[in-house]
């Protein structure tokens, strides 16, 4: 059974960028950001503002349009709590707060101008919200602004903000390729918070990049279509700017559909400012981010605790509730997986750990999917599912447990060759063990709470036992006992059932 929305719940952001104005409504302010509406309006408010220290009039025309449509429809969806931001363009023209004034009357809320640091600051928390135990540079590219900053796990240090977003680096080279390189390189060449990131990961924030990861997941036939957290090797990235930058030379970019026209024409430069990026911060991985500023914001406004809280878990404890035959028996089966690889005494790490409780709380999510599909609609569903906290190897991990629950392990159901490949052999016989555990628990219990805490596991020698208290012996069949000795099996062990 769902559980009703509560009125009054949900929270929207009202993003006034340099290139996009964009409402997001989420359903609420929890550590597991869940949008129900996201719109953006490609406005271009900082196109000119280099050159002339003005927001263009047709922009602020078509900007205030999108706010008043943004008003309305957070009045439509009752929305309960509104935060506005608005970043460099608007702190950088001296129209900037004419705008902001007339804006602020439009949505009937306070409009936060960001200063370069602030942003940098908010697009790092918006990393640590959506990517577990970040270790690296986060550059967050706007239309207006590169912001820089480093961030380890939950610490973020100070940032800084550059000129070098795309439409103030078009506007400050005056549209030649050669000056922006030139000024890109410029800017970067002795950068401290750059430097830092030798080694490490640079996490690429910002709708423009998120275009080039679009591109780049699409030319390389990657499995999976989501942004977020997406990685390539650095030296893969900085191959691939060149390669932009040339079809950008050959007049080629207008061919990439998978990329709005407003955005096109400024893929060139977000691909120099990458590539000039790669080569002073030298990082070992491009990861792709696509919580940034926004989800900083609500994240900064959560209470410590929540903010401690994992990202993933509470993304899956939230499906388990709402789509589960009972949120409780996922629960119980996290504990009864704790005794299993107690008892069995098999060798996990606390990342192993946290994403087979993931996968217990995501193992029931696709009972209501017709049997002979169940399997690949809920891989499908825990691969592309819209949360943070995961890498795309992890997801398949996790995809790969419950696809394993429903389809069973012979061979004629084995899941698509291309889901395999984004996991290490290691790491897909684990999903296999976990997915053959939870057939095992879900055929005992159908699901129900109050039955997996009376089983209990033993050994003796090699062999694995599982103990069914007296008062449910009747659950005990020859369907039961094949299942656990399957189990068993892929562990090296043999297995029983044993009554007591």
């Amino acid at each position: 059974m769902t559980r009703p929305r509560k009125r009054g719940a949900s929270v929207a952001v009202i993003d006034i960028g340099s290139n996009s104005v964009r409402l997001v409504v989420y359903e609420g302010l929890t550590r597991s950001l869940i949008p129900i509406f996201n719109e953006k309006t490609l406005c271009g408010l900082g196109r000119e503002v280099q050159s002339t220290g003005l927001l263009a009039p047709d922009a602020v025309g078509k900007a205030l349009t999108s706010l008043r449509r943004f008003r309305a429809l957070i009045r439509v969806m009752q929305v309960g709590r509104v935060f506005a931001i608005a970043t460099a363009a608007c702190r950088d023209a001296s129209n900037g707060p004419d705008f902001i004034t007339k804006a602020e009357r439009i949505c009937r809320v306070k409009i936060e101008i960001l200063s370069g640091s602030r942003e940098a600051r908010l697009s790092a928390l918006g990393v640590v919200s959506g990517i577990h135990n970040p270790d690296g540079i986060v550059g967050d590219l706007g239309g207006g602004s590169l912001e820089l900053i480093d961030v380890r796990h939950n610490r973020v240090r100070s940032g800084i903000t550059l000129p070098l977003g795309g439409l103030a680096l078009q506007d400050l080279a005056r549209k030649s390729l050669k000056r922006a390189e030139r000024i890109a390189r410029n800017e970067l060449a002795d950068v401290a918070q750059l430097k830092a990131g030798h080694g490490r990961s640079f996490y690429a924030v910002g709708g423009t990049w998120r275009a080039l990861a679009r591109i780049h997941i699409i030319q390389s036939g990657y499995p999976l279509q989501v942004m977020h957290g997406y990685s390539i090797p650095a030296a893969d990235a900085l191959d691939f700017a060149r390669r932009l930058r040339r079809l950008a030379a050959a007049n080629m970019l207008a061919d990439i559909e998978v990329v709005a026209d407003a955005r096109r024409p400024l893929l060139t430069y977000a691909a120099l400012v990458l590539e000039h990026v790669v080569r002073v911060a030298r990082p070992k991985t491009i990861v792709f981010s696509t919580f940034g500023v926004r989800e900083g914001l609500l994240h900064e406004k959560l209470s410590e605790a929540e903010r401690a809280k994992d990202g993933l878990i509470c993304a899956a404890e939230e499906l388990n509730q709402l789509l589960s035959r009972s949120a409780r028996h996922a629960r119980e089966l996290m504990a009864w997986s704790d005794r299993f690889v107690r008892v069995a005494k098999l060798r996990e790490s606390e990342e192993d750990r946290r994403l087979r409780h993931a996968a217990c709380l995501l193992s029931d999510i696709g009972w209501r999917v017709h049997p002979d599909h169940r399997g690949e609609q809920t891989l499908s569903f825990v691969t592309n599912g819209n949360f943070g906290a995961i890498s795309h190897e992890e997801r398949a991990f996790v995809g790969l447990a419950v696809f394993y629950r429903y389809a069973g392990l012979s061979e004629e159901n084995r899941p698509p060759l291309v889901m395999q490949e984004l996991v290490s052999p290691a790491l897909l016989e684990r999903a296999r063990v976990l997915g053959a555990a939870f057939r095992v628990a879900h055929l005992i219990s159908a699901a129900r709470p109050g039955v997996l805490p009376a089983t209990h596991f033993r050994t003796r020698g090699r062999k694995l036992m599982l103990v069914f208290e007296h008062r449910l012996g009747d659950l005990v069949a020859d369907r039961v006992g094949g299942r656990f000795k399957q189990l068993a099996r892929l562990i090296g062990r043999s297995g029983s059932i044993v009554r007591r």
